[in-house]
């Protein structure tokens, strides 16, 4: 009998990806990386690409997803206090870089050019129930 496997996570970098595999693994549960090596000679292009996908058998997917449901950690503030959308009040907030305004475009462009990391990104965050982006006042 033949298995296939079905993606259950996507990851912008391996390493997250590769944490979540031990733990997943650590379950008994089988588990295969994809394009990982990809975006690890090239991280910039892990947006382009889907990111790293983490797939599992797929009679074990839903074992795999009630773990991750349970280890999946939201932002939290300082203080270790969730955040919460300010337009929906959904704790299922999650830190991304953005390149929008001049400044990040400018050293991103240096960066490309002279090969020089890291570069100057903005932080915001995003719901991802309604998709608001807000900055954390």
């Amino acid at each position: 009998m033949t298995d296939t496997f079905k993606t259950v996570a996507r990851f912008q970098y391996s390493s997250e990806a590769q944490i979540i595999k031990g733990r997943l693994e650590a379950e008994g549960i089988e588990v295969f990386l994809s394009d990982h090596l990809t975006i690890d000679t090239d991280p910039l292009i892990s947006n382009a690409i889907g990111g790293v996908k983490l797939k599992v058998l797929a009679h074990q997917s839903e074992q795999a997803i009630e773990i991750l449901d349970s280890i999946r950690k939201y932002s939290i503030d300082d203080e270790g206090n969730s955040i919460t959308c300010p337009k929906c009040q959904s704790e299922k907030i999650e830190l991304f870089s953005t390149i929008k305004d001049l400044k990040s475009l400018v050293w991103f462009v240096f960066g490309v050019l002279f090969s020089s990391l890291p570069f100057y990104t903005k932080h915001k965050y995003r719901c991802e129930v309604c998709q608001t982006e807000f900055d954390l006042k």
